[in-house]
Formats: C-alpha cells, structure tokens, sequence
C-alpha cells in the first residue's frame, strides 16, 4: 500500500449507517408532522372560540343598548356566525347592591360542549 492512497475499504457508507440515517431521517419527519396537526388543530379551536366570544359578547352589549335593567334568572339563546350554530344561557344573578346585576353569558357548540364564559356587571340606568 502506498502512502496517500485511499484503502478501497474506506470508501463510502455501511449498511447500519444508512438505516440510522434513514430512522433519523423518518423521526424528523413525524415530529414535524405531528407539529404541523397540533398547529391546525389549535387554529380551528382559536377560530370557534372567536366565534363563541362574538356571540356572547353580542348579547351583553345588546343587553346595553337596550338600557333595560336585567331581570334574575335565566334565559338561553341561539346565536349563528359563519355558518356555525351556537347556544348562549344568559344567567342574570344579584348583587349585594340591589342596583347592580351580574350577568355571566355561557357559549356551549352544537354538542352542547361549554366553550367560552364571560361575566360582567350591569348597573340600573338613571
């Protein structure tokens, strides 16, 4: 053998390492798949639950355009945005001011599955 002559046993890859590339390879590959479904899964509940928060949030502030002050007890609604069918229950309560209400709009889908809660105060107009 002479000195700067590459052995012929040198030359390229094994077998092993080939499958340990290929395995790690397929890993990266499934990771970032799994990333990519977790990503769409988390927009589309970020879109319903937009969704939901503009059908509660319509009933409170119809609540206040409407200058009523708010019976106690409860009462439930349907409210449709883009397409998509969602039940808002409106529960009226007392507050130890008797000129104040609190109002809690609950946002259930069409599975009946809670999806948002918001909770304000109304107070009785002059």
């Amino acid at each position: 053998m002479t000195i700067g002559m590459p052995s012929s046993r040198g030359r390229g890859f094994t077998l092993v390492e080939v499958l340990v590339a290929v395995t790690i390879v397929a890993l990266c590959l499934a990771a970032g798949l799994r990333a990519a479904g977790a990503m769409t899964s988390n927009s589309d509940r970020l879109a319903i639950n937009s969704l939901a928060q503009w059908c509660a949030e319509n009933e409170l502030t119809e609540m206040r355009l409407t200058k009523t002050f708010p019976s106690i007890g409860d009462n439930s609604v349907t409210c449709a945005q883009l397409g998509r069918d969602f039940n808002v229950k409106m529960a009226v309560r007392g507050t130890p001011n008797p000129n104040f209400r609190r109002v809690e709009a609950q946002v259930f889908d069409d599975r009946d599955r809670p999806l948002l809660t918001i909770t304000t105060i109304v107070g009785r107009n002059s």
